[in-house]
């Protein structure tokens, strides 16, 4: 990053600092609204990274995310005229239902828009939360279709826009997160890994956490689909990316805001990107050993943890859940981008020879013992002597995958592995 774009950053930083004393306000108007969520111990993660991995859960939080915490600061501190105006957000889902329970709680009504791609659990979470004080607009296939069109509703009916991360009281209620991950911790905190998705959560937490704690290493986590805070602060200015992997949807953004990037130039000591795939067994992992139901951009901060096994070991490290609202009806395709990532699953256009006995060949010489076929697709046509078959396999272990190409080599099976080819993956899978 060039030395101007620095110093302007910084100056901007300056200008617009959220102060640790607005967070400490926050933190007492929010004592009888939020739950003060528990910082567990785990002793899995703890185990397996040797050091002390603590977890600081927003995923058990009244809206089952940290968002509300910003959303209601932000809401109880507007005017009567503004408050009568009502309210409106754009939201991935997770500041929707913080904004739509801040809205019920305090008699006001909104009018939320979200992506199409919303999960269907975060949309009716979003109506239930809300109750008759808030109308819900599914528009856009990405956050930033969204926040658009909120934008252009809000300019015609002078509505009340509530930022999901771009606003200092915002930015404010989530750093009471760190009030609590700090008041809670008995031993000093060396390192913390929170989701940056438009950066107000880990611009809260590094703002507490910079100003009361400055020892402590603050790594914010993005999907590598999404990266647009990396983006941003690698060109020392707000960078739009032109496409995103929207699958972390809590975390899919294609812009950050212009106070994140601010800020976060200045308390952030790393930013790791983590694939989709390892956020995948991430959720997995965190319950089927843990019993904790974490969504996409909740998972990110542990499946970071890998990334950095050699720094932590013997520290103190406290990962944030930023969320649970996952929808069960993902779970399948959770597992299938966690199988590919994990060089566990395999698909393959294969020719086969159009006579009798050749699937027969394939299963016996060519898939190995414990190899199983989970996808087969096949049409014969006439006046061929070969066609192509959509072949789906599962492996027990990633070193399996070199033997299995080398029996269909040896056997006459030509292949191509469509696994790391996106558009033909997506258009035959």
């Amino acid at each position: 990053m060039a030395r101007s774009n620095i110093e302007e950053l910084e100056r901007k930083a300056t200008l617009s600092k959220v102060s640790v004393e607005e967070i400490m306000v926050a933190n007492q108007a929010l004592k009888d609204v939020v739950i003060k969520t528990p910082l567990q111990r785990n002793d899995i993660l703890s185990a397996r990274y040797g050091c002390n991995v603590y977890l600081k859960r927003e995923d058990l939080q009244v809206v089952r995310s940290f968002k509300l915490r910003g959303a209601y600061n932000f809401i109880r501190s507007l005017t009567l005229e503004e408050r009568n105006k009502g309210i409106v957000c754009a939201s991935a889902g997770n500041h929707a239902q913080g904004v739509a329970y801040s809205c019920f709680a305090l008699g006001i009504e909104g009018k939320i828009f979200m992506p199409l791609t919303t999960p269907s659990q975060k949309v009716s979470q979003v109506k239930r939360f809300g109750g008759d004080q808030v109308s819900v607009v599914l528009t856009g296939d990405t956050f930033d279709d969204a926040y658009t069109a909120a934008m252009e509703y809000c300019t015609a009916e002078e509505g009340v826009f509530v930022h999901p991360f771009d606003n200092r009281r915002v930015i404010a209620g989530q750093g009471t997160v760190a009030v609590e991950i700090l008041n809670d911790m008995q031993e000093p905190v060396d390192y913390a890994f929170c989701a940056i998705g438009g950066g107000g959560l880990a611009s809260g937490i590094g703002t507490y956490l910079k100003g009361i704690s400055p020892s402590t290493k603050l790594i914010g986590v993005e999907p590598a689909g999404a990266a647009s805070m990396k983006a941003s602060l690698d060109n020392g200015k707000v960078t739009r990316l032109d496409s995103i992997d929207t699958f972390v949807d809590g975390a899919a953004v294609k812009q950050v805001g212009e106070l994140p990037v601010a800020i976060c130039s200045g308390v952030l000591d790393d930013i790791a990107l983590v694939p989709e795939g390892k956020v995948c067994t991430t959720i997995l992992q965190l319950y089927n050993e843990n019993a904790i139901v974490a969504e996409p951009a909740g998972a990110l901060s542990v499946a970071a943890l890998d990334f950095y096994k050699e720094e932590i070991k013997g520290k103190n490290v406290v990962c944030v859940i930023s969320g649970g609202n996952n929808d069960i009806e993902r779970m399948q395709e959770i597992k299938e981008k966690s199988l590919i990532y994990e060089g566990l699953k395999h698909y393959f256009i294969v020719t086969f020879p159009q006579r009798a006995g050749a699937l027969r060949k394939f299963m016996d010489q060519v898939l190995g013992e414990q190899d199983d076929i989970t996808h087969f697709q096949y049409t014969k046509r006439t006046n061929r002597e070969a066609g192509p078959v959509i072949v789906g396999i599962e492996l027990k272990c990633r070193e399996d995958y070199g033997p299995l190409v080398k029996r269909m080599d040896e056997n006459g099976f030509p292949y191509k592995e469509i696994n790391n080819d996106p558009m033909l993956f997506n258009l035959l899978i």
